[in-house]
């Protein structure tokens, strides 16, 4: 269901932590908390909105919090983990768990309670991926259709940029068609008689040099 990240048997402490071969009822507790872990809805997960991951970042403390993990039950978790990996990495898988299950004895903290801590744990944590995964999927799909409205309407704009374009185009040409019809008219009554009227009218302006 997303719980468990698949490793090398040998690199799983869960696994190893599971198998308890000091308890018999190890398996039983470990069989009992597997038929627990389908995924709930976030509404049961979650007490409360659980933290955002700025950058990536996750704040698993607030995440347990959220999911209603008191300190505590973290603790447990925690505690097993730092007596597995205090142990030499060549310690054999039997000796291993002997050694922790002594320890967990000596703290008095049941293993059915650290089991079900872990599980509470991996149950915010996968619950914590399926809430980001949708809110992540929800903002996809709003920009994507944003980002799509303004594929649009740059289509539109450079259609109304290109249109004006031909027509401003269009408008150079008909209007230089008609100033050579007229030009004719004037170059009929040639250039002198054409420079004398527009330096006399107070209608014309002559053109400035390089127009």
């Amino acid at each position: 269901m997303g719980w468990f990240v698949v490793q090398e048997p040998s690199a799983s402490p869960a696994a190893e932590a599971s198998d308890d071969a000091a308890s018999p009822a190890g398996d039983d507790v470990v069989a009992r908390a597997a038929g627990r872990a389908s995924t709930p809805p976030l509404s049961d997960v979650f007490q409360s909105a659980p933290p955002a991951a700025p950058g990536g970042n996750v704040d698993f403390d607030q995440v347990y919090e959220a999911a209603g993990i008191d300190a505590e039950e973290r603790g447990r978790v925690t505690k097993t983990l730092e007596l597995l990996t205090s142990l030499p990495a060549d310690t054999d898988d039997k000796v291993k768990k002997q050694i922790v299950m002594a320890s967990l004895r000596a703290f008095g903290v049941p293993v059915e309670n650290i089991i079900e801590a872990g599980a509470q744990e991996l149950q915010a944590l996968e619950a914590y991926i399926r809430a980001g995964a949708k809110d992540t999927e929800q903002l996809t799909s709003e920009a994507e259709q944003r980002i799509k409205q303004y594929e649009e309407e740059i289509v539109k704009l450079r259609n109304v940029m290109q249109d004006r374009v031909n027509e401003q185009q269009a408008v150079m040409k008909a209007c230089n068609d008609k100033k050579l019809d007229v030009q004719k008219v004037l170059e009929f009554f040639g250039q002198e008689a054409v420079a004398r009227v527009v330096r006399e009218s107070p209608k014309l302006h002559e053109p400035k040099s390089g127009q």
